[in-house]
């Protein structure tokens, strides 16, 4: 464990820190993700986990896993839906992998706020794996594992955004309605994992379907919101853009 922070030191990771892995990436990555999205709903085959006989995509009725699934719930196969899916979501993945390993850099001067954001770090990682996880276990091949990962998605981001809601407000670098935006995801984000824990689940009935799949693409919504937020405040930080180019960061 103590040789966590050295790894986030070493000079391969520093050289991350510019505005294209900070600012850039991330928005063009959340700006693809919703365009697979598009085009996935706009080509999926049809069929709801209650209703085989659905034409086409439900936006209230389908969630953004049945996208990924190999066959459809009406019974053809959903190969285009399903290559884009998973794109959307290993892309995503990586994007966020090296966006959070390059954050903990910029918080070295405050001991306390160094290792908060390490732990956010190492939770975005966790949450990252799920990302590239759930795109990678079909719902109807693999459930389970696509639970599993699906779920840790969340619950492992919830840990992150209250580390750098935490780092954010003890700290210079972002003006403090950053963290605000970082609190304000967390509630959210809790809220959705209570959801997923003791909410009815979507194959007990029709309505419990609805109330998931709306609570999932409102969570998703929040999330593309939260990491384009925070990205106008790294672009806006005149603090942060210093320390993008001093070289001499301790």
């Amino acid at each position: 464990m103590c040789q966590i922070p050295v790894m986030f030191n070493h000079p391969k990771i520093q050289f991350l820190r510019n505005r294209f892995i900070l600012v850039l990436i991330p928005r063009i990555m959340v700006a693809i993700f919703i365009i697979l999205q598009i085009i996935g709903m706009m080509v999926y085959p049809g069929g709801t986990i209650h209703d085989e006989a659905t034409v086409g995509y439900s936006f209230s009725n389908n969630f953004f896993s049945d996208l990924g699934i190999y066959t459809a719930y009406n019974g053809e196969p959903n190969y285009l839906s399903m290559s884009l899916f998973m794109i959307s979501l290993i892309f995503v993945g990586i994007t966020f992998i090296f966006y959070y390993m390059t954050l903990p850099q910029f918080y070295k001067k405050d001991s306390l706020n160094f290792k908060l954001s390490i732990l956010g770090t190492l939770f975005a990682f966790g949450g990252s794996i799920g990302l590239i996880g759930t795109a990678l276990t079909p719902a109807d091949l693999v459930l389970d594992m696509h639970v599993f990962f699906a779920n840790g998605i969340f619950k492992c981001f919830m840990i992150t955004a209250l580390c750098y809601t935490i780092v954010i407000s003890r700290s210079n670098v972002f003006e403090k309605k950053y963290a605000w935006g970082y609190g304000v995801f967390f509630i959210l984000i809790a809220l959705y994992v209570g959801v997923l824990e003791w909410a009815p689940p979507p194959r007990s009935s029709q309505s419990a379907l609805v109330f998931q799949v709306i609570t999932q693409k409102l969570i998703v919504l929040t999330f593309c919101l939260a990491i384009v937020y925070q990205t106008f405040g790294v672009s806006k930080s005149k603090i942060l853009l210093w320390l993008l180019f001093d070289q001499k960061l301790t």
